[in-house]
């Protein structure tokens, strides 16, 4: 847990009221994120889902993460109030937004993981 009187922390906060790139990665900081937001884009929905399809993230991780990102307003949760339980994710509008540009981080990920492999 990060003290949020911290002088690093306040200096982040600084930037992340100036710096568009800052405060995206303000949000996007944490690992499984990226991997979660991913999920939702491609239409896994569903918290089982996820749990199978991201290789070893674990249940609680999961479920921080997931609130996190509810908390930060990247995604929705609907509770269809069920028993069993129902529960489906989605993006939010914010994390629409942001489909477009994971799709290109990926491309990106993908054409320069070769070329850095080669140069270490």
């Amino acid at each position: 847990m990060r003290k949020l009187n911290s002088t690093n922390f306040l200096n982040e906060q600084a930037l992340a009221e100036h710096c568009g790139v800052t405060y995206a990665m303000t949000l996007l900081t944490g690992r499984w994120k990226i991997n979660i937001l991913w999920m939702l884009k491609i239409g896994v929905n569903r918290y089982g889902l996820m749990k199978r399809e991201i290789a070893g993230i674990s249940e609680k991780m999961l479920t921080q993460r997931l609130k996190e990102l509810e908390d930060d307003g990247l995604i929705v949760k609907k509770d269809y109030k069920t028993v069993p339980p129902k529960v489906e994710y989605s993006l939010s509008e914010a994390g629409e937004i942001l489909s477009p540009i994971l799709g290109q981080l990926s491309d990106w990920g993908d054409k320069i993981r070769p070329i850095l492999k080669e140069n270490n």
